[in-house]
């Protein structure tokens, strides 16, 4: 099966929100309190309920001034950290490519939102008085990528920056763009997310390096992270299992040595009678 995939095309985006708005409608997502800030961001990051968000940021080289924005969510990664520390199986990958969640799976134990190199998905509390939790991110609209339609942001996009199609086919359109508009005079355009993490699910065209739009050069994570599932966790359960043989040992051997003692110190029923 082919694997799909989103195309962010930066030198098209205008900022407009249109993806960020489609995703909460879509999703039945409510709005956050927002207060002025002094910047085009708001709000000025993810949250439970914002899955989809525009980033905005200032950029200058060469004497040129450019203001960068980007669509930004989860990014779908081939090697994603959260598979691989979800331990209820709430985080896996789809057989499209995309990075689906299975909220009612969730048990809200914060790994995924702590190993993600993208620093991506959110807690949400969903009890106040237990304190628990349930992680919330981009799934690519998995109900209607699954069911063959388009992400309601891509398809709500006005002037075409995002697209959604097979990976191959949009990473040969992403370097065909960045010829284009290097000869235009965008000399650090380039494609991101092609190699980064085995490859994302959701691919950039930028016009200006990663760390310009906030991205990370080179994301990574530790192999502990990356073994979690296959040998730290296993290795946790059996510490568990160890130690609960532990107790019911050391309870059955100090009850033992109790019946022994009262044994011990009892008369015998013979010499009673006999006295």
């Amino acid at each position: 099966m082919s694997r799909l995939a989103m195309l962010f095309d930066a030198s098209r985006c205008i900022g407009c929100k249109s993806c960020q708005v489609a995703c909460k409608q879509w999703w039945g997502l409510p709005a956050s309190e927002t207060t002025q800030v002094g910047t085009y961001e708001n709000p000025t990051d993810l949250e439970p309920n914002t899955w989809a968000r525009v980033t905005f940021h200032e950029y200058e080289a060469n004497g040129q001034f450019q203001w960068l924005f980007l669509a930004w969510g989860c990014v779908h990664c081939t090697q994603a950290a959260c598979v691989d520390v979800c331990p209820t199986g709430a985080l896996k990958h789809n057989a499209l490519g995309f990075v689906s969640l299975e909220r009612e799976l969730c048990n809200g134990c914060g790994y995924c939102s702590q190993a993600c190199p993208f620093k991506v998905p959110r807690m949400e509390t969903v009890n106040l008085l237990t304190g628990e939790a349930r992680a919330s991110k981009c799934t690519f609209c998995q109900d209607r990528a699954t069911n063959g339609l388009t992400p309601a942001c891509v398809k709500t996009c006005p002037p075409g920056a995002l697209e959604w199609g097979e990976r191959d086919a949009l990473l040969e359109k992403a370097h065909a763009r960045v010829e284009w508009l290097q000869s235009r005079g965008y000399d650090q355009a380039q494609v991101y997310g092609e190699t980064e993490l085995g490859g994302l699910g959701r691919l950039f065209v930028l016009t200006a390096p990663p760390e310009a739009y906030g991205l990370p050069v080179n994301p990574q994570y530790s192999t502990l992270v990356a073994s979690w599932q296959q040998v730290v966790q296993p290795l946790g359960y059996l510490a568990v299992a160890a130690t609960t043989l532990g107790l019911a040992f050391n309870w059955l051997a100090t009850r033992r040595a109790r019946l022994s003692n009262i044994e011990a110190v009892e008369p015998d029923a013979t010499e009673e009678s006999e006295a």
